[in-house]
């Protein structure tokens, strides 16, 4: 419900059309082929208006039952009543267990270290195989598989594993801002009083203080890279309202001719352009003084089923999107491998994370009795960073412990190792998803808070 909300309210702009036409197409041609017949039934019995009279009637009456019954279905699908009974009932919850960013002691190494963090769309570790600690009998992602094995990965087991999207982080927006602000997006009631900024085009929680806010208070010039027109879902706005990011995306690609300005693929264009791009805007920020951060968003494995480019195999025959899948492990992979032969790789942490888990409808089937989680590595991390076993295996973590966590692996020292609702995977500290559970977290995630909601709408009192 609150991504729907959320939706409702954030500026719809580049919004891939395939999935509305594919809803059209599902949807109208059966309704109005039913119409039809119907209409025409009745009309050949108009002559008996009684036949036709009770025709009439019954059809009404079935039309308001479907009606009811989808409606129905959507309600409970969406848990809505639960949704506005939590709505009711204020939480302490989020305010009991925030830190402030701007209240925390945060201390930078002297040479400060390079970010390149890649969101990688829909990402899990349930594509590896079940060897690995995956939920499959293949490996969808051996690359990625590799990355994770070789560097490190935080998991909920003793194999390759990750962490998991609370409440108010399961969709694109929402898991870029858990993952660099500690914080869930949640629907904002309010009241008459509040000015309500989420995700407005005009800014977007700036009081919120996150990842950038505090590479930019440390010098660094930030860029946000994307294939898609950031607009969508508040991304241009976010990204505008902290750390004077600059912002590389689809719309830029045309304004600066890397594309012609009627180039259009799925979101935008694909990602084999933007790991191209990417590696321009790599060498043109190392050749800066100041140290850098690079977020990019990979957009191939969206759903439904994923983009088909032409660096795509056939590896898993019809299953289109295991061999999307397999195609951007492969091309990750061979952008960290470009990154690594690169002077300014010494000085780089990369962090490569799933932003949710995926759309796709029927990819997962089938494996209920598995525990899917985000996909995430943490690679060329700062020497004398503790990553034993006991810190990296059998935890609890939501993509929200990512903000402290990333500071973490640039040699950053955290006071207390927490920050907003996240905390330092690479301490010793319990994460919430630890102190309260899965279920617990989510329940005070979701819960009222008008903390939250002034924190969230920039009301600094």
């Amino acid at each position: 419900m609150d991504e729907i909300v959320f939706h409702l309210k954030v500026p719809l702009e580049g919004t891939n059309s395939d999935f509305i036409m594919d809803a059209i197409s599902t949807c109208l041609p059966s309704a109005l082929l039913l119409l039809l017949l119907v209409f025409t039934f009745i009309l050949g019995m108009r002559k008996r208006k009684l036949i036709a009279g009770t025709i009439t009637l019954v059809v009404c009456c079935l039309s308001v039952g479907t009606a009811v019954q989808g409606a129905y279905n959507l309600y409970t699908e969406l848990d809505v009543k639960e949704y506005l009974d939590k709505q009711k009932t204020e939480s302490m919850f989020i305010q009991d267990n925030y830190v402030d960013p701007r209240n925390t002691i945060i201390s930078f190494p002297e040479q400060k270290r390079n970010l390149v963090y890649i969101f990688l769309e829909s990402m899990e570790n349930t594509f590896m195989s079940k060897e690995q600690g995956g939920g499959f009998g293949y490996d969808c992602i051996p690359e990625l598989t590799d990355i994770a094995l070789k560097y490190t990965n935080f998991s909920n087991t003793d194999k390759l594993g990750g962490g998991y999207p609370s409440a108010g982080s399961t969709w694109t927006m929402g898991g870029i801002f858990a993952q660099t602000s500690g914080l869930p997006i949640k629907n904002i009631t309010g009241s008459e009083n509040l000015n309500v900024t989420l995700g407005n085009q005009g800014g977007f929680s700036s009081m919120a203080y996150n990842l950038e806010d505090i590479l930019a208070e440390e010098g660094y010039n930030q860029c946000f890279l994307i294939g898609s027109d950031a607009t969508f879902g508040g991304r241009k706005a976010y990204f505008e309202s902290h750390g004077k990011c600059n912002i590389w995306d689809y719309n830029t690609a045309k304004e600066l001719g890397y594309i012609d300005s009627d180039y259009y693929v799925w979101w935008g264009y694909e990602d084999k352009k933007l790991f191209t791009y990417a590696q321009e805007q790599l060498m043109n920020l190392s050749q800066q003084e100041e140290p850098f951060n690079l977020t990019m968003l990979t957009v191939d494995t969206h759903f439904e089923d994923g983009y088909v480019c032409e660096y795509c195999g056939n590896e898993f025959g019809d299953n289109q999107y295991a061999n999307v899948m397999a195609c951007s492990s492969r091309q990750v992979s061979e952008f960290i491998q470009w990154i690594q032969q690169q002077p300014f790789y010494e000085n780089t942490t990369i962090v490569l994370c799933g932003d949710h888990l995926t759309m796709d409808s029927d990819f997962c089937e089938g494996l209920d009795d598995y525990e899917r989680g985000v996909y995430n590595a943490f690679i060329n991390l700062p020497e004398g960073l503790d990553t034993t076993y006991e810190k990296t295996h059998y935890r609890e973590l939501s993509t929200m412990d990512m903000f402290p966590t990333t500071l973490a692996a640039l040699g950053v020292q955290i006071e207390g190792d927490r920050l907003a609702l996240g905390v330092n995977l690479f301490s010793d500290t319990e994460t919430l998803a630890e102190k309260y559970g899965r279920d617990g977290l989510d329940e005070g995630l979701l819960a009222k808070s008008t903390f939250y909601e002034m924190l969230i709408n920039d009301i600094e009192e």
